[in-house]
């Protein structure tokens, strides 16, 4: 009896063993890899830098990108350059977090401002003829074909004239004003038709190649030396375009920065901005970009000249935005009158 009851229990230690040795085994648990926030201006998380549509886009991105190189050697960080479609476009893309740091015009940075979206950082200098100093603000000019024989604003009642774009301060807000204090009508009854060209530059061409009767452009976008033309522009448009009138003046566009941005990267972008535009390679991209000559750093103050011409002109900056149209083709000039 002890024996059978002996073997018993031996044949059934086996087989808890054999059933133990059978069972599954639990599977270890999975090691979870540590989420990692990518670094701005590191590798996978460059800079992006956007640039206004206001003239030729070839020869600002070509400006762009050497202005973003030599900010990569200057702070050690990673770029990307764009140039939005609109004014308008690269305020969105700025609010929307998809640009980081944009160069653009007066108009546009109280939209910025008005929606929070960014940071006036540094504001332009252009030389002054007239005062053989850098200045701190520009003019919008009147253009029209010189052979019209037209002299003044009033020459231009029921033609059809070429803004730039409905943000932008030389462009359509400041000349408005002129239109305005200057004939007691607003554009759109003054004029028998009004279009925005989408660039300073398309806006004078289409003046010199009759597409339109009269323009409004910065001064001056044919020339940055009132002689020679600007590049892109056919040889004799000095003289085949006159100006009639100006209006200003207007606080110079300028660089901002989105809100996301660190202090100190800031501090960085800002100080490298101010020397690259100094320095002697510096200067002719600079120029060759937005006819600038120089940096300074600003507030958001510096452009409330520019939002208070807006509440006079009765200008919805940001309805304007929201209706931006697509511009129309660029007048292609003569080939014989390229420069």
């Amino acid at each position: 009896m002890r024996l059978s009851l002996r073997g018993a229990l031996g044949w059934g230690i086996a087989a808890l063993m054999v059933l133990g040795a059978c069972a599954p085994t639990a599977a270890p648990s999975a090691s979870v890899a540590p989420t990692r926030t990518p670094i701005i201006g590191g590798l996978d998380r460059p800079i992006i830098f956007a640039f206004t549509p206001s003239q030729d886009v070839q020869r600002i991105t070509a400006s762009g990108n050497a202005i973003a190189s030599a900010l990569a050697n200057a702070t050690g960080l990673r770029w990307k350059v764009t140039v939005p479609a609109s004014y308008a476009a690269e305020i969105e893309s700025m609010c929307a977090g998809q640009t980081d740091i944009a160069a653009i015009a007066p108009l546009q940075m109280t939209l910025m401002l008005e929606k929070q979206c960014g940071t006036p950082i540094l504001g332009a200098l252009r030389n002054d003829p007239s005062t053989k100093t850098l200045a701190t603000t520009y003019k919008s000019q009147i253009l029209v074909s010189t052979a019209s024989g037209i002299k003044d604003l009033n020459g231009l009642k029921g033609m059809k004239f070429a803004f730039v774009d409905p943000i932008s301060a030389s462009g359509y807000l400041f000349p408005t004003l002129l239109v305005k204090n200057k004939t007691g009508q607003d554009p759109k009854s003054f004029f028998s038709q009004t279009i925005f060209a989408g660039g300073h530059d398309k806006a004078a061409l289409a003046v010199y190649s009759g597409q339109v009767d009269g323009a409004a452009t910065f001064i001056d976008v044919r020339s940055s030396d009132g002689v020679k033309p600007s590049a892109g522009m056919p040889a004799d448009i000095l003289q085949k375009t006159t100006v009639i009138d100006t209006a200003g003046p207007i606080p110079n566009d300028g660089v901002a920065v989105a809100k996301s941005i660190p202090a100190d990267v800031v501090a960085k972008i800002q100080q490298a901005l101010i020397d690259y535009c100094a320095s002697a390679s510096g200067k002719t991209q600079c120029k060759s970009l937005f006819n600038w000559d120089g940096l300074q750093k600003i507030d958001a103050n510096f452009y409330d000249p520019v939002r208070d011409a807006a509440k006079l002109a009765g200008i919805d900056v940001a309805a304007e935005a929201a209706k931006t149209p697509a511009p129309p083709p660029s007048p292609t000039p003569s080939p014989s009158k390229s420069p």
